[in-house]
């Protein structure tokens, strides 16, 4: 059973269109600024899958029905695929994301010296799509290429490619998730590609914040051709939150104003400037903690003045270049 409503607890027809993702809460270590902190120090395994259960819990009962992990968010998958049964939520009544290319390597160490191994080679997606089944316990709505790029050449190997097309005739929605300054460039490349004369994707999701909307053109593509249009890193792995850029509270001004004139915080406008765009359909909270989630769930409602907002921008090379520099705690 999921917790009932409070008084003030944000109704589920308010929250449609904001979806938990679970990078953060699914492994001990991630890159989110002050995510060690968020944790404490309660990080093993039960420890991990109750507190993950918790926020589930919370967030299903603030009307969030979109849910997403990957085979590399450490026991992610295993964590949502538990609850979802314990829970018995019907599959019609929400959404489930999981993606496919990344190994978890950790070892379940916050200090790991590499915690996620790329390979998007037809051997990796035949031995994780039936490992997605059974953490689950069910096939995933949306199934996605973990941070497609065009070095790694998986939008032109062909067996990959015939491989997610035959998922697509299953029902499963196959798209893409993008990462690096070139997404806009990977993203066409992905509209344009066919299997059979048919594009086999059907599903994206983006990086897309206010430091770095530079994919945002391409999305609105994929938006008109009938794509899912899924938003994640809406709050720049924590830099547009009260934490700021470095961690240290330096909230950049236009976005502490904008939060002040609003009487939310940074990351509530954050999100809000995400769910404004036309072509988002879901935009991802990334919360670890209740707290956190709480202020995620104002985005909703805000109209934010994005001309405000547009000199938040960067370049994507900086912003990709400073998301690298960030450290896994």
């Amino acid at each position: 059973m999921t917790a009932s409503h409070s008084p003030d607890s944000p109704r589920p027809s308010r929250t449609p269109r904001l979806g938990l993702g679970l990078a953060a809460l699914g492994r001990p270590g991630y890159i989110n600024l002050g995510h060690g902190t968020d944790l404490g120090q309660k990080k093993g395994v039960s420890d991990l899958r109750g507190h993950t259960w918790a926020m589930l819990d919370a967030a299903w009962d603030a009307g969030l029905r979109v849910f997403d992990a990957a085979r590399s968010y450490g026991r992610a998958e295993e964590f949502l695929g538990g609850w979802l049964r314990a829970r018995g939520h019907a599959p019609a009544t929400l959404t489930v994301g999981s993606k496919w290319g990344y190994t978890y390597v950790a070892d379940w160490r916050s200090d790991a010296p590499v915690h996620e191994v790329k390979d998007h080679s037809l051997a990796t997606l035949d031995r994780q799509w039936p490992e997605t089944l059974a953490a689950l316990g069910r096939a995933p709505d949306l199934y996605l290429i973990h941070s497609a790029t065009l070095e790694t050449g998986v939008l032109d190997d062909e067996r990959v490619l015939a491989r997610l097309a035959d998922l697509g005739t299953q029902g499963v929605r196959v798209g893409l998730s993008t990462s690096g300054p070139r997404q806009a460039e990977t993203l066409r490349r992905a509209l344009a590609t066919r299997v059979n004369g048919a594009c086999p994707f059907r599903a994206v999701q983006a990086t897309w914040n206010l430091l770095e909307p530079s994919a945002g053109a391409a999305l609105a593509e994929a938006h008109a051709a009938g794509w899912t249009v899924v938003v994640k890193e809406g709050v720049a792995n924590g830099r547009l939150t009260a934490r700021g850029l470095t961690g240290g509270g330096d909230v950049p001004a236009p976005l502490a104003a904008e939060a002040g004139r609003l009487g939310v915080t940074p990351d509530a406008v954050a999100l809000a400037a995400a769910l404004q765009q036309p072509w988002v359909d879901v935009a991802l909270s990334g919360a670890t903690t209740p707290e956190q989630l709480r202020d995620n769930l104002r985005a909703p409602d805000l109209k934010v003045n994005l001309a405000a907002l547009a000199t938040l921008r960067e370049s994507p090379e900086a912003y990709w270049q400073q998301r690298s520099a960030l450290a896994w705690t």
